[in-house]
């Protein structure tokens, strides 16, 4: 079964490359690029490619028409930068050196067999190796008529099968005047406060820990060798460390969306600085602390699963949060409008404790959380009297790796941090 992935998968890169062949030629000569349905002529019912004959007719469509997307998308972002919505000039899409690709078979080309699923492969590969498909099996949980796409991914010397279904969405009983406000750290991942009386934190250190000790491992196994050295070691590490960051993007959201479903809240509020790894300057082991925990993918899970939900998502830039004290009420500045002269009220006296005007001490992130509420308050309506010193003072850390959530662990309670 290996050999007939990998066989497929390698088929997949040399058939891109021939997409992209075409597709740069024909730019170079008229300054145009043909769309999925010219690709698919040419490659298949004109030149019959023989790579596109290893496959069945739908799967190589649809390997061509990631290449069709590229360039598109090449297009667009070049429109971007004329309308100054993009300010990194793209590359045309270029080839791929070797390797092994994305395969994607649509719902309607595989069949359910006795409890396996079956893979028809081309007329090509049936002369070549003998065989017309291969088959896996089917997964309990999951209706067959419900999948949409069947994605063979190759990644690190595994071979992953993606499932892609329709889920329909579930409208969550919401208090509409109900708000979550969250900020992201690394020892403190996420940091939770509602205008309802309630906060916690979804700890990071563990994570942390996890890739700390996957740097240090692939430190130790490249230590001597040449630039591009590669292993099977290094593979496993690496798809182990994915993993792991995959698993924890995956329970923090659903603390998150757990909270929010049982104290029936509405709004999500999101503090983001769009582009904030890009130029970061916080110190080398900071920088590789905070650009390697993978945030944003935390940020976009939350968002889906918000989606999923019935739960409105607003993402805000965050700048001054962090210094501005939420309960002194201190003008909130927008990133690059600081008034001169401008000052806090409170000052951060240590890592995670902040000091207000009238000396009260309240945790850091917290305060940071409520401000990023304060940016979009008056736009959306939302009602912040209800974030009072005691929320901002005792958050609850919730453990990453753990069964309890945020109604388990009794929000609201004074815990020492």
């Amino acid at each position: 079964m290996t050999a007939v992935l990998e066989f497929l998968c390698s088929e997949a890169s040399k058939l891109i490359n021939c997409g992209v062949y075409y597709s740069r030629q024909l730019f170079f000569k008229t300054g145009k690029v043909p769309n999925r349905a010219k690709l698919h002529k040419v490659l298949g019912t004109e030149n019959h490619n023989v790579h596109y004959k290893a496959f069945y007719s739908d799967t190589a469509q649809q390997i061509l028409t990631s290449v069709a997307e590229s360039f598109k998308s090449y297009f667009g972002l070049l429109t971007g930068i004329k309308e100054g919505t993009v300010t990194q000039r793209p590359r045309l899409p270029g080839y791929r050196k070797g390797g092994l690709a994305l395969v994607t078979f649509t719902g309607r080309s595989v069949k359910l067999k006795n409890g396996m699923l079956r893979f028809p492969l081309g007329k090509q590969v049936k002369a070549w190796l003998g065989i017309d498909a291969f088959y896996l099996p089917m997964p309990s949980n999951l209706e067959h008529s419900c999948i949409r796409e069947y994605r063979i991914l190759p990644r690190n010397g595994c071979f992953y099968l993606e499932l892609v279904y329709q889920k329909e969405a579930v409208q969550s009983d919401v208090n509409v005047d109900s708000v979550l406000m969250l900020d992201h750290g690394i020892d403190n991942w996420i940091t939770c406060v509602s205008n309802i009386g309630a906060s916690f934190i979804v700890d990071g250190r563990h994570l942390k820990s996890i890739n700390q000790g996957n740097n240090k491992r692939v430190a130790t196994l490249m230590s001597g060798k040449d630039n591009g050295f590669w292993s099977k070691r290094l593979e496993r590490l690496t798809e182990s460390r994915n993993i792991t960051m995959r698993d924890a993007v995956n329970k923090a959201a659903r603390k998150v969306i757990n909270h929010c479903v049982s104290s029936k809240i509405s709004t999500v509020i999101f503090g983001w600085n769009k582009n904030q790894k890009n130029s970061l300057n916080l110190g080398k082991k900071t920088n590789q602390k905070f650009v390697q925990i993978p945030t944003g993918r935390l940020k976009d899970r939350i968002a889906q699963l918000c989606e999923q939900y019935g739960i409105k998502f607003i993402e805000t830039e965050e700048s001054y949060t962090s210094k501005t004290s939420f309960l002194d009420a201190d003008e909130l500045p927008k990133f690059g409008a600081k008034p001169e002269g401008w000052k806090a009220s409170g000052t951060r006296i240590k890592r995670g404790l902040y000091q207000t005007a009238n000396g009260w001490l309240i945790n850091a992130d917290c305060n940071g959380c409520a401000n990023i509420g304060r940016k979009v308050a008056t736009i959306l309506g939302i009602d912040l009297s209800g974030v009072g010193r005691g929320d901002l003072s005792a958050p609850v850390r919730l453990k990453l790796w753990s069964y309890e959530s945020p109604s388990m662990k009794g929000l609201g309670s004074c815990q020492k941090q």
